[in-house]
């Protein structure tokens, strides 16, 4: 298994492009998505909340239903066992960030996020999961 998220992570290096600007953001966009999930670990669903853009407040309009959400269609992030940075990439002026999650059942996914500079901070503007046929996962 973890030859096939090896190949993945790999691809996601050969595919990605960054521009220079972008690469600076990095780090913060990092410690956002971080945020987010230590506040999944704990439950803290309006702190996590506080992470998402103003798209995803209004879609869910609070914590609860956004928890709720991530509880019930997004399992590896709301728990992930485990958590890797691949690749960052700008597509068309938008930075996204993939992220290696491994469920409690050991079984591999690429999550990509993509943020949203509101107010001077990063927010997540969305999570997808990458279909593991594509990756090799």
């Amino acid at each position: 298994m973890w030859k096939s998220v090896v190949g993945a992570l790999a691809l996601f290096v050969m595919l990605g492009f960054t521009a220079p600007e972008a690469r600076a953001d990095e780090g913060a966009i990092r410690d956002v998505i971080v945020s987010q999930l230590d506040a999944f670990q704990r439950d803290d669903f309006d702190d996590a909340f506080s992470f998402a853009s103003p798209m995803i407040k209004r879609m869910f309009r609070t914590p609860d239903r956004f928890g709720a959400m991530v509880r019930g269609g997004y399992p590896m992030v709301w728990r992930p066992s485990s958590v890797r940075f691949g690749t960052f990439e700008e597509r068309g002026g938008v930075p996204y960030q993939s992220v290696l999650l491994e469920d409690a059942q050991g079984k591999a996914y690429v999550a990509e996020y993509e943020m949203i500079r509101v107010g001077g901070d990063w927010q997540i503007n969305g999570v997808r999961i990458l279909p593991g046929e594509q990756l090799g996962v």
